[in-house]
């Protein structure tokens, strides 16, 4: 029985990557398609290691760590080597997100305050601080509008 094999536009459609995605992955040796003439054909082993990458990317794995999973399947301690691998870099990718996530959460209420502080600033200014908040909003000074205090000026 005939192996299934796979053409680069097949690949690249399936998993809605480029051909110089597909080509960057076999240069760093991540997959070896056979040759025939000069198409590159793909065996359903290539589609698995390319779905393992594509994974690994979309996880955060850096392309290092992706082969080193994939390349333990084929040797000692196997399998069972390559899922503790895989659960110890999990776990570190974690950590690593949940790290990021607090910084955006401490970002975040940062931003509440400032804008807190901004909002009760044009409400003392009798401003209405839901509008928008480009530079069109500021009083022409051509018109008669009093120019704002500037810090350390006393307001009259």
């Amino acid at each position: 029985m005939q192996q299934r094999l796979y053409t680069i536009t097949q690949l690249t459609q399936e998993f809605g990557i480029t051909t110089r995605t597909l080509r960057f992955y076999e240069a760093q040796g991540l997959i070896t398609p056979q040759r025939r003439g000069r198409q590159r054909l793909y065996r359903p082993a290539d589609r698995t290691r390319l779905k393992l990458i594509l994974r690994g990317k979309r996880l955060g794995f850096a392309l290092s760590e992706i082969r080193e999973i994939i390349d333990m399947y084929g040797k000692a301690p196997g399998e069972a080597g390559q899922l503790r691998l895989l659960m110890s870099r999990i776990a570190a990718r974690r950590a690593e997100l949940l790290e990021k996530l607090r910084d955006i959460e401490l970002s975040l209420a940062d931003l509440d305050e400032v804008e807190a502080g901004c909002r009760a600033r044009m409400a003392a200014l009798g401003v209405a601080a839901d509008g928008p908040t480009d530079a069109g909003d500021a009083p022409d000074a051509s018109a008669g509008a009093a120019a704002p205090a500037t810090p350390g000026e006393g307001a009259a």
